[in-house]
């Protein structure tokens, strides 16, 4: 894909859809693998990192059918497996590789998961050590416990693990282990992270036992195979919501979205900074979805930290947007996390405000963003990663002259079309008020 080229745009006026949820789409498809019959998803988001979820239960001899380009119908095998002929790609997904850990823990057969260069830098002692726990043999062949990854797959047990970080793949990995290991399987966590996975297990019929800060699961359960529609992206929609918040005179309407209580952390830091932002949940089996609406104002700066970081871990670089067009010192703090992501996200996030005029001061867990400042054109690179490369997009529209963000084909792992729908948003047709679907079946 070639650099994009974007310049200073109006005010946003619009309606407007956005792909499927990414976390959720992994999820579907792993859990209708396996599951007991045919379910058909709907709304799944065909990016590259839930592209490789899918060829990997394609591997595993699961047939999957795509009807459309997000309508999937998938057989299920009761969670039996049939070896790969060679090894498992997991692309960029750092949810793929985690999650199929789990899975493939325990299955009677070799698998080794491999991913591109930046997947292969990511830590996945987090999952090796508690899985190893329950009686995996996980073998990392990269440096400091990272892919590729030899699983020799083997009967489990259950365990009582207490996680040191709040992570919903830590999460979903033990937790989908301990859904063929003898006995209960316990996580407990920090802080609580992404409840997608529990809703998940309970959606097709298998219930977690929630107390407090710990989830458990008992083995030997049988996944009810179920349909199941896939909520627009609240982390693809907030790119969207920070370039109309930050905008006086801006109105958006995102329909169809997931509005997940444990994701919409967005939403309350962008209020907390003056934003007119308002949801209205109107479907709410499994994962609540509706619309959220916002107006554009000037913002002002806040802090973020805490409890609330792992809600807004993925949204963090469009918040540092944000924090860069409002007035005062925004602080974020307690995001060691961004530092093992796609890519360090705190260094890359610091370096390209600064390209953009933005006074910075980098934290070894977070940043301090001096808003206000009179943005200049800049060119910037993404480092391979899909919500750098986002996040700048929408930054562009707010500074004087040209920008180029460089190294964009990573967005088509969680949002393919951004560019041209971030081109339909910047230069509408006059007195018009765009309505714009975005990957989201009729």
């Amino acid at each position: 894909m070639p650099d994009w080229k974007i310049e200073k745009a109006p005010a946003i006026h619009a309606e407007m859809t956005v792909p499927g949820d990414k976390s959720i789409s992994h999820r579907a498809i792993m859990f209708a693998a396996l599951a007991n019959g045919r379910a058909e998803i709907t709304g799944f988001l065909p990016g590259e990192d839930c592209l490789s979820t899918m060829k990997a239960f394609q591997q595993l001899g699961i047939p999957i059918e795509r009807t459309d380009e997000t309508t999937v119908i998938i057989e299920g095998k009761r969670g039996h497996f049939t070896a790969p002929s060679g090894d498992i790609d997991c692309g960029n997904s750092g949810t793929t590789m985690r999650l199929m850990c789990g899975i493939l823990a325990a299955q009677p057969f070799r698998s080794r998961l491999t991913g591109d260069a930046s997947l292969s830098k990511r830590p996945m002692k987090r999952i090796i050590d508690p899985l190893t726990q329950m009686g995996a043999k996980i073998t990392a062949e990269g440096a400091k416990g990272s892919a590729p990854l030899v699983i020799e797959g083997g009967p489990l047990k259950g365990i009582e693990y207490t996680s040191p970080v709040a992570s919903a793949q830590v999460k979903s990995a033990v937790l989908l282990a301990g859904l063929f290991a003898k006995g209960t399987t316990t996580v407990t966590e920090p802080v609580l992270s992404r409840d997608h996975t529990e809703r998940m297990l309970a959606w097709h019929l298998v219930r977690p036992r929630r107390n407090g800060l710990s989830v458990s699961v008992s083995g030997g359960q049988t996944l009810e195979s179920r349909d199941f529609a896939v909520p627009g992206d609240i982390s693809s929609a907030a790119f969207w919501l920070v370039a109309a918040a930050a905008h006086p005179g801006s109105h958006l309407l995102i329909k169809d979205v997931g509005l997940n209580p444990a994701r919409t952390g967005v939403l309350a830091v962008l209020i907390r900074m003056g934003a007119h932002v308002s949801e209205i949940v109107e479907h709410s089996e499994c994962e609540p979805s509706g619309t959220v609406e916002v107006r554009g104002t000037k913002l002002r700066a806040t802090v973020i930290a805490g409890a609330e970081i792992p809600n807004v871990i993925d949204e963090l670089p469009i918040l540092a947007v944000a924090a860069a067009l409002a007035d005062g010192r925004t602080i974020i703090r307690d995001a060691h996390e961004l530092r093992v992501k796609e890519t360090d996200r705190i260094a890359a996030v610091a370096k390209n405000l600064r390209a953009f005029g933005v006074l910075v001061d980098e934290k070894e867990d977070g940043m301090e963003i001096e808003g206000g400042a009179k943005l200049r054109g800049a060119t910037v690179e993404s480092f391979g990663d899909h919500r750098i490369a986002m996040a700048f997009a929408i930054l562009a529209t707010f500074a004087e002259g040209a920008s180029h963000i460089r190294d964009t084909a990573c967005v088509d792992t969680s949002y393919p079309g951004f560019y041209e729908m971030l081109h339909k948003l910047a230069k509408p047709e006059p007195s018009e008020i765009p309505v714009i679907s975005s990957l989201r079946p009729e």
